[in-house]
């Protein structure tokens, strides 16, 4: 009865804090990517705007190859075909002496629409660093959607709750398997 009672505790003890280190121990080596940043995050169709990368991500002085992805990126005028995403690179500049890229500028087409994806690789680099830029629409915005979700901090309390519960179960049912094991000892 006595060791019972012990390894349900200790298997209880387990569960409760492998619940609230593990995503401590997930969150805690997560670097997130280097990102490039723009002058402006919404740019007129046919706008343009200014593109940089911070310092060390390239090596100084190497080929930086930019290049733009989204709809009409090509700048082509065949026709009007929506989700046409397509990718143009815009050439290659050089890395400053720190390692970053400064102020490249870039021209939106003339018939630019959605979000445009801005990447700048290098050969030490290859997965590259990113920033991204809106085509601002042309008229008025009340067909425009409603932002929906949750934002990261709104999701806290719901962990917490949800880790309480579960450790509330946990206890409920060790303390079920106890009191069965006393009854089938007294009889």
């Amino acid at each position: 009865m006595k060791r019972t009672l012990i390894k349900a505790t200790a298997a209880t003890a387990l569960v409760a804090g492998a619940l609230f280190i593990t995503p401590a121990v997930a969150n805690a080596s997560y670097t997130p990517p280097s990102t490039g940043t723009v002058s402006s995050t919404t740019v007129a169709p046919g706008g343009s705007f200014t593109f940089s990368v911070p310092a060390d991500v390239f090596a100084p002085g190497e080929s930086v190859t930019i290049s733009l992805t989204g709809e009409s990126a090509l700048g082509a005028t065949l026709g009007y075909v929506k989700f046409a995403v397509e990718t143009k690179a815009l050439g290659a500049v050089t890395a400053t002496a720190d390692g970053g890229v400064s102020s490249a500028k870039i021209t939106l087409p003339s018939n630019a629409s959605g979000r445009y994806t801005v990447l700048a690789t290098s050969e030490s680099n290859p997965t590259g660093v990113t920033a991204y830029v809106t085509a601002a629409a042309t008229g008025s915005d009340d067909d425009n959607l409603a932002t929906t979700g949750l934002d990261n901090s709104a999701l806290l309390p719901i962990w917490l709750g949800g880790g309480a519960l579960v450790l509330a179960g946990g206890g409920l049912a060790v303390a079920a398997t106890v009191r069965r094991n006393r009854k089938q000892e007294a009889a």
